[in-house]
Protein backbone atom coordinates (compact mmCIF):
# COMPACT_ATOMS: atom_id res chain seq x y z
CA UNK A 1 0.00 0.00 0.00
CA UNK A 2 1.31 3.50 -0.82
CA UNK A 3 2.11 5.83 2.08
CA UNK A 4 1.14 9.51 1.92
CA UNK A 5 4.49 10.55 3.42
CA UNK A 6 6.30 9.31 0.30
CA UNK A 7 3.77 9.01 -2.51
CA UNK A 8 1.55 12.08 -2.68
CA UNK A 9 -1.84 12.39 -4.39
CA UNK A 10 -2.99 14.92 -7.00
CA UNK A 11 -6.67 15.91 -6.82
CA UNK A 12 -7.50 17.10 -10.30
CA UNK A 13 -10.11 18.13 -12.80
CA UNK A 14 -13.09 15.84 -13.11
CA UNK A 15 -12.87 14.86 -9.42
CA UNK A 16 -9.84 12.64 -10.11
CA UNK A 17 -7.36 11.37 -7.51
CA UNK A 18 -4.02 10.40 -9.05
CA UNK A 19 -1.13 8.80 -7.13
CA UNK A 20 2.18 10.53 -7.82
CA UNK A 21 5.71 9.18 -8.27
CA UNK A 22 7.70 8.76 -5.06
CA UNK A 23 8.75 12.11 -3.58
CA UNK A 24 12.45 12.73 -4.21
CA UNK A 25 13.10 16.24 -2.89
CA UNK A 26 12.74 19.80 -4.14
CA UNK A 27 13.22 18.97 -7.84
CA UNK A 28 10.17 16.68 -7.65
CA UNK A 29 7.88 19.75 -7.74
CA UNK A 30 8.99 20.72 -11.27
CA UNK A 31 7.81 17.35 -12.54
CA UNK A 32 4.57 17.71 -10.62
CA UNK A 33 3.92 21.04 -12.33
CA UNK A 34 4.62 19.56 -15.75
CA UNK A 35 2.18 16.72 -15.04
CA UNK A 36 -0.68 18.75 -13.57
CA UNK A 37 -0.52 22.51 -14.25
CA UNK A 38 -3.19 21.88 -16.89
CA UNK A 39 -5.70 21.47 -14.06
CA UNK A 40 -5.17 25.15 -13.29
CA UNK A 41 -6.17 26.54 -9.92
CA UNK A 42 -8.56 23.65 -9.25
CA UNK A 43 -5.75 21.10 -8.87
CA UNK A 44 -4.60 20.19 -5.36
CA UNK A 45 -1.58 18.33 -4.05
CA UNK A 46 -2.15 16.18 -0.95
CA UNK A 47 1.07 15.45 0.94
CA UNK A 48 2.32 14.55 4.39
CA UNK A 49 5.61 15.50 6.05
CA UNK A 50 7.21 14.88 9.43
CA UNK A 51 9.38 17.74 10.68
CA UNK A 52 12.08 17.76 13.35
CA UNK A 53 13.29 21.31 12.70
CA UNK A 54 11.68 24.63 11.89
CA UNK A 55 11.27 25.55 8.24
CA UNK A 56 14.12 27.40 6.55
CA UNK A 57 11.90 29.26 4.09
CA UNK A 58 8.52 30.89 3.54
CA UNK A 59 5.98 29.82 0.92
CA UNK A 60 2.85 31.31 -0.61
CA UNK A 61 0.10 29.88 -2.82
CA UNK A 62 -1.50 32.64 -4.93
CA UNK A 63 -4.33 30.64 -6.50
CA UNK A 64 -6.23 29.04 -3.64
CA UNK A 65 -6.57 28.07 0.00
CA UNK A 66 -4.10 25.65 1.57
CA UNK A 67 -5.30 23.37 4.36
CA UNK A 68 -2.69 22.32 6.96
CA UNK A 69 -3.78 19.46 9.26
CA UNK A 70 -1.51 18.57 12.18
CA UNK A 71 -1.62 14.83 12.88
CA UNK A 72 1.11 14.59 15.55
CA UNK A 73 3.00 17.09 17.70
CA UNK A 74 2.61 20.87 17.52
CA UNK A 75 3.28 23.33 14.71
CA UNK A 76 3.43 27.11 15.06
CA UNK A 77 2.63 28.78 11.74
CA UNK A 78 3.81 32.34 11.16
CA UNK A 79 1.64 34.05 8.57
CA UNK A 80 1.81 37.29 6.59
CA UNK A 81 -1.55 37.88 4.94
CA UNK A 82 -2.01 39.65 1.60
CA UNK A 83 -3.41 42.73 3.40
CA UNK A 84 -0.21 43.06 5.48
CA UNK A 85 -1.61 41.54 8.69
CA UNK A 86 0.87 39.37 10.59
CA UNK A 87 -0.27 36.55 12.87
CA UNK A 88 0.84 33.24 14.29
CA UNK A 89 -1.18 30.21 15.25
CA UNK A 90 -0.19 26.96 16.96
CA UNK A 91 -1.99 23.76 16.03
CA UNK A 92 -1.78 20.33 17.62
CA UNK A 93 -2.83 16.83 16.63
CA UNK A 94 -6.27 16.85 14.99
CA UNK A 95 -6.33 20.63 14.49
CA UNK A 96 -6.07 22.49 11.20
CA UNK A 97 -5.56 25.94 9.75
CA UNK A 98 -6.40 27.39 6.35
CA UNK A 99 -3.86 29.63 4.65
CA UNK A 100 -5.78 31.87 2.22
CA UNK A 101 -4.43 32.80 -1.21
CA UNK A 102 -1.47 35.19 -1.03
CA UNK A 103 -0.66 34.34 2.61
CA UNK A 104 3.09 33.86 3.14
CA UNK A 105 3.72 31.21 5.81
CA UNK A 106 6.51 29.38 7.58
CA UNK A 107 6.58 27.10 10.61
CA UNK A 108 8.37 26.49 13.88
CA UNK A 109 8.48 22.93 15.17
CA UNK A 110 8.86 22.01 18.84
CA UNK A 111 10.37 18.54 18.85
CA UNK A 112 8.70 16.50 16.10
CA UNK A 113 5.46 17.15 14.24
CA UNK A 114 3.61 15.63 11.29
CA UNK A 115 1.14 17.43 9.06
CA UNK A 116 -1.01 16.74 6.01
CA UNK A 117 -1.12 19.53 3.41
CA UNK A 118 -3.81 20.08 0.80
CA UNK A 119 -2.17 22.63 -1.45
CA UNK A 120 -3.06 24.53 -4.62
CA UNK A 121 0.32 23.95 -6.25
CA UNK A 122 -0.06 26.19 -9.31
CA UNK A 123 2.16 29.28 -8.97
CA UNK A 124 3.55 28.46 -5.50
CA UNK A 125 6.30 30.90 -4.54
CA UNK A 126 9.06 30.66 -1.96
CA UNK A 127 11.52 32.99 -0.28
CA UNK A 128 14.27 32.58 2.35
CA UNK A 129 13.32 32.91 6.00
Amino acid sequence: MPRLDGQFIHLGAGATALPQPDFSGGDWYAGYGARHDGDGPEGRLVSMFTFTTSWESWEMHPHGDEVVICTEGRITLHREFADGTIAKVTIGAGEYVINPPGCWHTADIDGEATAVFITPGLGTEGRPR
